[in-house]
């Protein structure tokens, strides 16, 4: 039984404090998870890769940061444009469905009730819930039954590329420094031991915020993110040894 969730006696919500705004919490926590961790594993393949190729310093403190500069760019640079995207198409659901709104009020308004009629409502009260919410606001109301938005709570395609720009940023720079600050004899492995650790704080982290069990996300962090190393390590020492 979890402790965050309380009685009749003594009521308290797992959620009392998420707030209202539940999708920008959920937008900031995707795209911050997915830049830290894409940070993490990439950058961390980077270095590993050309730290197999060769064991100077200079070419794997190179390719890491130009790996951590672009892929940050990369990642801001995408998740504004999907996230627009994204807003575009609401913006024009909402717009159309304004305009049936105005067009034929009176069949938007029996569609309303088939949906709440449908959810589990009877007829009487599915008719008087749908008159009221339209009397309140039309367009939200429908906006939410059919499609799920709130027309007053877009994604914010800003929000998204700078949580992932800089998630990106915060994780790329913990491999980055790891091997090229540590000793050569210990640097492979002192890399994948910080790179693990930071890949479990991430899992246990996004669990936790989005209310998921985090064993299997650390589990999923971690295990990604030690094959992609060991991969790209094994064709860096290929590639070195070959040329």
């Amino acid at each position: 039984m979890s402790s965050e969730i309380g009685t009749d006696e003594n009521p308290q919500h797992w959620h009392d404090d998420i707030g209202e705004d539940v999708g920008g919490r959920l937008n900031w926590l995707r795209a911050g998870v997915l830049g830290a961790n894409d940070g993490i594993v990439s950058t961390a393949g980077i270095v590993m890769g050309v730290a197999g190729a060769t064991a100077e310093r200079t070419p794997v403190l190179v390719a890491g940061i130009a790996g951590l500069v672009a892929g940050a760019l990369s990642m801001g640079a995408g998740e504004y444009v999907s996230v627009s995207t994204q807003r575009d198409s609401e913006r024009s659901m909402l717009a159309l469905e304004a305009e049936e709104l105005e067009r034929m009020p009176q069949t938007e308004l029996r569609e309303l009730a088939k949906i709440y009629e449908r959810k589990g409502l009877s007829r009487q009260l599915a008719r008087k819930v749908a008159e009221e919410l339209t009397a309140h606001d039309a367009l939200g109301a429908h906006a939410e039954a059919e499609f799920g938005i709130d027309k007053d709570n877009l994604t914010n395609p800003w929000h998204a590329a700078f949580a992932s720009m800089i998630a990106f940023t915060v994780g790329a720079m913990l491999p980055l420094l790891v091997i090229t600050l540590t000793p050569l004899d210990f640097r492979v492995w002192a890399t994948v031991v910080a790179v693990a650790i930071a890949l479990a704080i991430a899992g246990y982290t996004s669990a936790k915020l989005g209310y998921s069990p985090w064993r299997r996300a650390v589990l999923r962090n971690v295990g990604g993110g030690l094959i992609a190393m060991g991969i790209t390590y094994a064709v860096g020492s290929v590639v070195g040894t070959a040329v």
